[in-house]
């Protein structure tokens, strides 16, 4: 046989193995292994991978280091800091990986039941009234063009804070004759206008046509507070008006604990809801500062504890979510915090914020015949999945009860003012 058949077969085996190895299972999962991977420090991430490949790291730097057996090969988070990885095959460099090691950081999870109560800016309103006048019924406020859902902040050039603030300027303007200038807030901006009180009949009282409210009150559930900077995220989305339906803009607010009494169970097309009253105390143990679509954020007064995992747990980013069981914490029957077994249906690597990164499924018999699953008042109830915080129950499906979404934990995070992505310190030389 010549030299040059004989080079020919033995690169056409070779040529032919790898093809095949390109093609088997665990090269195709290394493939996908993404250009970009986030991990804390003590994280270990593990790959499957075809036996000729190989990883190494690009800089001697001790953020990152591999363990590599025939195989798989795992990337062990080790330091605060950046670094690459460089995937090779039988010597030549396949793929690139750029891996961030965030700080390691730890959140105590809630599950208490809480009562929040909501203050505005401004007084908002809720509807149009009809003051019955000499002259016939007619909404001074709808006159001026004022919208339900609007929120009025001043009134003849002075703030306004709260109901008590309207009803002197609302008779001085009737006795007077003379018209309120008001301004309002809406959602594309401020809008200023005129609005002239009228009298009811046989009452001496002027009146604005309005109803008008400037804080709302509820329950929900708590998700996570920092320990050491106290801040805290609850609810996992935003409050809304009842009335108006749109989220509440707050001042301020304030978050006491609550007691569960009972629980109208859920049903097809009807979502079910917990029944509960703010302790009996009525101490305030955190503040609101912020209503945003992720939930209800502030700073507690003091810590607080769930009886059942009060120690300082790591997190999960929105890629190292799996599909498949989970726990969540919540309160069914008063004070007592239970952990309650879900299944994690679908999660979405997201790369930006959103509310809906999870769909999730009550798999528990306990809970499934006290709640019939998902109801009003579990939302922000933490999910806990191999022993990491990894988001909050959102909604619930109104067709399905047992079923609803789930929010990433690392949004609530962010809303929450807590930095985890800081970089590393950069070390004297």
């Amino acid at each position: 046989m010549s030299y040059d058949l004989l080079r020919k077969i033995i690169g056409g085996i070779l040529l032919v193995s790898l093809i095949a190895i390109g093609f088997s299972k665990p090269f195709q999962e290394y493939i996908q292994i993404p250009n970009s991977i986030t991990m804390f420090e003590g994280d270990q991430l593990e790959f499957s991978k075809a036996r000729p490949v190989s990883g190494t790291i690009a800089e001697p730097q001790n953020s990152v280091s591999i363990e590599q057996s025939t195989d798989s090969i795992a990337l062990n988070g080790l330091e605060n800091g950046k670094n690459e990885m460089l995937l090779e095959l039988a010597g030549f460099p396949i793929k690139k990986v750029d891996v961030n090691v965030l700080k390691d950081f730890k959140v105590i999870p809630g599950g208490q039941s809480i009562g929040v109560k909501l203050n505005t800016v401004g007084v908002l309103v809720v509807g149009h009234h009809q003051v019955n006048t000499s002259n016939g019924k007619t909404s001074p406020g709808e006159l001026a063009g004022i919208k339900v859902g609007d929120i009025i902040t001043e009134i003849n050039g002075t703030t306004i804070e709260k109901m008590a603030d309207v009803a002197p300027f609302v008779q001085e303007a009737g006795k007077s004759g003379n018209p309120l200038q008001i301004v309002v807030t809406r959602e594309d901006g401020k809008v200023k206008t005129q609005l002239t009180p009228l009298k009811e009949e046989n009452e001496e009282l002027y009146k604005l046509g309005l109803y008008i409210r400037d804080s709302a009150a509820g329950i929900g559930t708590m998700t996570f507070f920092h320990p050491q900077s106290k801040k805290y995220g609850a609810l996992g989305h935003v409050i809304s008006d009842m009335d108006t339906k749109k989220p509440i803009v707050v001042d301020d607010g304030q978050i006491v604990r609550s007691t569960v009494t009972s629980i109208e169970k859920g049903s097809n097309g009807n979502p079910g809801e917990k029944l509960a009253r703010f302790s009996s105390d009525k101490e305030v143990i955190g503040n609101i500062v912020r209503n945003s679509p992720f939930g209800i954020f502030g700073e507690l007064n003091r810590g607080i504890k769930n009886g059942i995992m009060d120690k300082p747990m790591p997190i999960a980013l929105s890629h190292q979510v799996k599909e498949g069981p989970a726990q969540i914490l919540t309160v069914v029957e008063n004070d007592e915090v239970k952990l309650f077994d879900i299944e994690i249906v679908s999660t979405i690597p997201q790369k930006f914020p959103a509310t809906k990164g999870m769909v999730i499924k009550v798999v528990d018999d306990e809970l499934l015949n006290k709640t019939g699953g998902i109801v009003q008042g579990m939302s922000g109830s933490p999910i806990i999945q191999n022993d990491k915080v990894i988001g909050a129950v959102t909604h619930v499906f109104v067709n399905d009860p047992t079923s609803g979404y789930g929010v990433h934990i690392e949004w609530m995070l962010n809303e929450a003012g807590i930095n985890i992505y800081e970089e590393p310190e950069e070390k004297a030389s």
